[in-house]
């Protein structure tokens, strides 16, 4: 569906620093076409916050870069996090989020089915920080928490008192979904909401006023999307299906994605 009257496209999640310079320029001079606004470019660690925000600064129409670590890797050493909380109290003013940050439960998985065992203390200890972080300077933070690692991050959450969290790409059980909604947070849904009955089924319970779309790209999909480049327009498709999931009309649905990034990003018209 593509039309004068759907409301622009923002891509609430993608790792933009992760696509070639070609492939950035590619899908930069799409936008327009695509009407695609803009995108919520999340870091991974320090190079790769530095990589977003002078990619920010050649487009700043279109990219908002995010700074954190993201779980999924081994953590750094104590004086390589020093460096890079210094360098995000340095350029904080430059960042439209804290992210992507939470916990490692894919890596964790892993190493358990290995029979081994996995301390993630340092992780949460390392969460809290970030949330201390984005409290301080009024910045919402960008979640990677799903399952029982959605709840560890909803009691930091809670016990600092922070609402302003976008959980991206969540999946848990329908009490944790409850606590999410109920405290404020948002979720964003990516391309799988068009083949993935647990996305499609959270779509239907998760407030409306609270959801956005995302591409976490350059992570590809399948279905409709194999073989194909991740591109922030196909958040275009995951609105088509959360509407059609829901029963709410798709350009009312997409003025509604279109609202709720605005309101959650603070970004201005």
């Amino acid at each position: 569906m593509h039309s004068p009257t759907f409301a622009p496209l923002i891509d609430a999640h993608i790792h933009f620093d992760k696509y070639t310079p070609e492939e950035q320029q590619e899908i930069v001079l799409s936008f327009p076409a695509q009407q695609v606004e803009g995108m919520i470019a999340v870091s991974m660690n320090l190079d790769s916050a530095q990589a977003n925000l002078e990619l920010a600064k050649q487009h700043p129409r279109y990219i908002y870069p995010a700074f954190g670590y993201h779980p999924e890797q081994q953590l750094p050493s104590l004086k390589e996090l020093e460096a890079f909380f210094c360098w995000i109290e340095e350029h904080i003013g430059h960042a439209i989020a804290i992210g992507e940050v939470g916990l490692p439960y894919y890596s964790r998985e892993e190493v358990q089915r290995a029979g081994l065992s996995f301390d993630q203390s340092a992780y949460i200890d390392l969460l809290e920080q970030f949330i201390i972080l984005a409290k301080k300077h009024h910045k919402p933070i960008i979640l990677h928490a799903v399952y029982e690692d959605a709840d560890i991050a909803c009691g930091l959450l809670e016990k600092h008192q922070f609402t302003r969290a976008h959980f991206h790409w969540f999946k848990g059980s329908k009490q944790t979904i409850r606590r999410m909604a109920n405290n404020g947070y948002f979720i964003s849904f990516t391309p799988d909401i068009l083949y993935e009955t647990e996305i499609r089924e959270l779509a239907r319970q998760y407030p409306a006023e609270q959801v956005m779309a995302e591409t976490d790209g350059p992570w590809p999909f399948e279905g409709p999307f194999q073989g194909r480049m991740t591109h922030p327009a196909m958040t275009r498709r995951v609105i088509q299906a959360w509407s059609e999931i829901t029963g709410m009309g798709i350009e009312r649905a997409a003025r509604l994605f279109y609202r709720n990034t605005k309101r959650f990003y603070h970004l201005q018209d």
